[in-house]
């Protein structure tokens, strides 16, 4: 029986591919290890948004072909797929799967050739996942070209999963005893324009709710990956009120709240204070929700008036966290060739005070929180560590054995202890 070793970088759609190959291996008769030194072939599923996920890509091959030097390592994702000639210089790598032909190591651990050229949603798909949350893909790639933004490279245009596998797939999971599932694509705004009918993501969630929505009211949650503020309107403000199975909470695409610096980044498809408008409104539907945010600093040309700018804008955002990215060129895009290319140090600065700004909010947040009489959690682990509804991280003091991974846990707030919230069972 041959035996293999995953290790994944990058984005929650990176480790859905993973643990649908990993099913699919095992499926086939090869023994999936939790030590790389046991294995006879090693996956490494890459990524490519930073030069820094391409520097610890290297670091983690390095690695891996030095702790078991006679594995096989195959490296694919986004960094197989536009640094390919890099990555086939790294000691131990054997193989080298494109993104564009990941779906073929679905076919076994000695799959060759290519996919399809024709674009269409890959067949990966998950029965069950390694971790307390299931991530479930309904979209892949980018058909809109950020002037920073590799991914359209690395991945293609705009694919969309079917309403039918969608659906199949959250059966799967929740027969499986996955409470919280997370609806992932790389950019759920286009999902759906390739399918009949033209669905948008707010139609497929209105398709969920009506499939699991009276069953699992209660017992299951949803979580939204990402979504861009040109998303939200009346239409998302009415699929909101009607689910009785999202979490409350979202997370933003903003990269900037400066509208020149979204122009020049190719995001002028939506303006900053859509998102304020919209948050104002869901008060009436979520008086309590989280809300996070991905954030680029450093743009080429951004001037110091417009990051004040963005930056006061971030202020009036009701953030509970934020993801904060100083700006790193990429090979292949415009904005790696663009005039105004700022300094480390700025880049560095700015992206410190976001964070503050972010800190302050979780700070402020966690302590609204604490007003509540009872919180949600799902249990990722034994020590009864976990996530509340609100996607504020938790601890249950002394968990009892129902207060098991996976599983959904009434618990009272209790005080706040280095970002987390402390909490007792119900």
């Amino acid at each position: 029986m041959r035996k293999f070793y995953t290790a994944t970088l990058g984005c929650k759609i990176n480790q859905y591919e993973t643990r649908s190959v990993s099913e699919a291996w095992s499926a086939s008769g090869a023994l999936e290890v939790q030590d790389e030194a046991e294995a006879d072939v090693i996956l490494v599923n890459s990524c490519a948004v930073t030069a820094n996920a391409v520097a610890d890509l290297r670091r983690l091959v390095r690695r891996l072909h030095r702790d078991n030097p006679q594995a096989e390592i195959i490296v694919t994702g986004c960094a197989a797929q536009v640094a390919a000639d890099e990555v086939a210089e790294l000691p131990g790598v054997q193989r080298l799967v494109p993104h564009k032909d990941k779906a073929v190591l679905l076919e076994g651990l000695d799959s060759v050739g290519h996919v399809s050229s024709e674009k269409a949603f890959p067949a990966f798909s998950v029965s069950g996942y390694g971790r307390s949350r299931a991530v479930v893909k309904v979209q892949d790639g980018c058909s809109h070209r950020c002037t920073y933004c590799i991914v359209p490279l690395a991945r293609g245009a705009s694919v969309s999963r079917s309403t039918g596998d969608v659906l199949d797939e959250i059966r799967r999971l929740l027969d499986a005893g996955f409470r919280e599932m997370v609806l992932s694509g790389v950019n759920l705004r286009q999902f759906g324009r390739d399918l009949p009918g033209k669905p948008d993501f707010w139609d497929l969630l209105g398709e969920i709710e009506a499939r699991f929505g009276h069953e699992w009211k209660g017992r299951a949650r949803l979580r939204i990956s990402s979504l861009e503020p040109g998303q939200l309107g009346e239409k998302a403000l009415a699929v909101l009120a009607d689910s009785s199975l999202v979490a409350p909470q979202l997370h933003l695409s903003l990269q900037s709240g400066d509208p020149e610096v979204l122009r020049r980044m190719g995001r002028g498809h939506y303006r900053p204070e859509q998102a304020l408008e919209f948050l104002e409104r869901l008060r009436d539907v979520w008086p309590v929700f989280g809300l996070g945010a991905d954030l680029l600093t450093g743009f080429p040309g951004e001037t110091g008036a417009e990051f004040e700018n963005g930056l006061e804008f971030c202020r009036k955002l009701p953030l509970s966290y934020a993801h904060v990215f100083p700006f790193s060129p990429r090979p292949d895009t415009p904005a790696a060739e663009m005039d105004g290319q700022l300094p480390g140090d700025v880049k560095k600065d700015r992206a410190k005070r976001l964070r503050e700004v972010a800190a302050k909010g979780k700070a402020d947040f966690l302590e609204k929180l604490l007003r509540l009489p009872e919180l949600s959690v799902l249990v990722q682990d034994g020590e009864g560590r976990g996530v509340s509804e609100y996607y504020a991280s938790c601890r249950i003091e002394n968990p009892s054995t129902s207060a098991s991974p996976k599983r959904l846990v009434r618990c009272a707030p209790l005080r706040v202890e280095n970002g987390v919230i402390i909490c007792k069972e119900s």
